[in-house]
């Protein structure tokens, strides 16, 4: 809420800005304009009008969006190292890459100001620096950035070998004790719920018809369901190719007959024309591929309109659910999730407790 009060402040001096000069459309956004408003209105004006440049570029009305000013930040080797496996083993976006980046950037300075090595890292270091760090932040980006340093807690321990014990589960908000929670799935009767309440009328609608069965049938994250090309969908086989896949890890997986339907519907006769070769585009100009956070927004916002509390992730722990129901086994199982570790298909064990401690004694030991 003070983010969008500060941004709808810098947005009014913007305008008041703009009406006391004799400015162009063409050249309203661009360097020039914006260094002679920052020298009137100060740095920290900026952010808002970066936010509206960017969204006006996308929507066509701007030839581009203001360039943004950043200094090259050079890391460590090993902080490089991290960098680069999350580009290529967790198909992590520029954007990700460069948030991660500040988050090393600034835990990397910490370590040094205070002479600790990486080494001998311990969990009160890494409280002192979130404490230090995260102060002014929103508990929404704080929860964001602890994700982020998790993660390269993570690498040093299981990757790297570089620190004796994983910190990652340590590191939690308010100084909360890290549990593993068992994923959240839908029931039989939420299920049906579900699906009676998904419509076709609409061309966006068929789209997140055909988007729901891929994570429903298919255990599709959001972010496999977005990368989903043409050229990877074989309709005359029923199999589609997963190739953009979580711990670069491909592979060729089945659809049902009625999960082909969907899709073929939607290319069919609801997908724009475009030039793109992804099949899930956005429905206004320009059309473009739909982000990860697009799919998940989409299909959980299917789930609020007829009353469930889930989110899209849900329905690729109910495909797991239903797997272990049909008898598939725990490797089984983290072949078709696409999972790195067998201990990240562990977790789906906890949700059926009938079936848990007979699949744990069967396979695992």
């Amino acid at each position: 809420r003070k983010t969008r009060q500060s941004y709808q402040a810098q947005l009014n001096q913007f305008v008041c800005f703009i009406k006391n000069r004799t400015i162009s459309w063409q050249e309203l956004f661009t360097s020039n304009s914006l260094e002679c408003f920052k020298k009137i209105r100060g740095q920290s004006s900026v952010p808002a009008i970066n936010g509206l440049s960017r969204y006006l570029f996308s929507q066509g009305k701007i030839p581009k969006p203001l360039a943004r000013k950043t200094k090259p930040v050079e890391l460590p080797k090993i902080y490089e190292d991290y960098l680069a496996y999350q580009q290529t083993y967790r198909q992590a976006t520029v954007r990700q890459i460069s948030n991660i980046k500040r988050v090393l950037a600034a835990f990397d300075q910490y370590l040094q100001t205070h002479k600790i090595d990486l080494c001998s890292l311990k969990i009160e270091q890494v409280d002192a620096f979130v404490a230090e760090f995260f102060a002014p932040f929103a508990a929404a980006s704080c929860r964001i950035y602890r994700c982020m340093l998790r993660g390269f807690l993570k690498y040093l321990y299981h990757e790297r070998n570089i620190i004796k014990r994983d910190l990652a589960p340590l590191v939690v908000g308010r100084r909360e004790y890290a549990q593993a929670k068992p994923p959240n799935f839908l029931r039989p009767q939420e299920v049906r719920k579900l699906f009676a309440g998904l419509t076709i009328a609409r061309a966006s609608d068929i789209r997140t018809y055909a988007m729901v069965q891929l994570g429903y049938t298919m255990g599709l994250r959001p972010k496999e369901i977005s990368r989903i090309s043409l050229d990877d969908i074989t309709f005359s086989t029923l199999l589609l190719a997963v190739t953009d896949r979580k711990g670069n890890n491909p592979v060729e997986l089945p659809m049902p007959e009625h999960t082909v339907k969907a899709i073929a519907a939607y290319v069919i006769g609801a997908r724009p024309e475009s030039e793109h070769r992804r099949v899930f585009l956005t429905m206004h100009p320009p059309f473009r591929p739909m982000s990860p956070n697009g799919v998940g927004r989409h299909i959980t916002k299917a789930m609020r309109k007829v009353g469930l509390s889930s989110t899209a992730y849900w329905l690729r722990h109910t495909y797991a659910q239903n797997l272990l129901e049909a008898g598939a086994s725990i490797f089984e199982i983290k072949e078709m999730l696409g999972h790195d570790k067998i201990e990240s298909t562990k977790l789906y064990l906890h949700v059926h407790i009938k079936l848990m401690r007979k699949v744990l004694f069967d396979e695992t030991f």
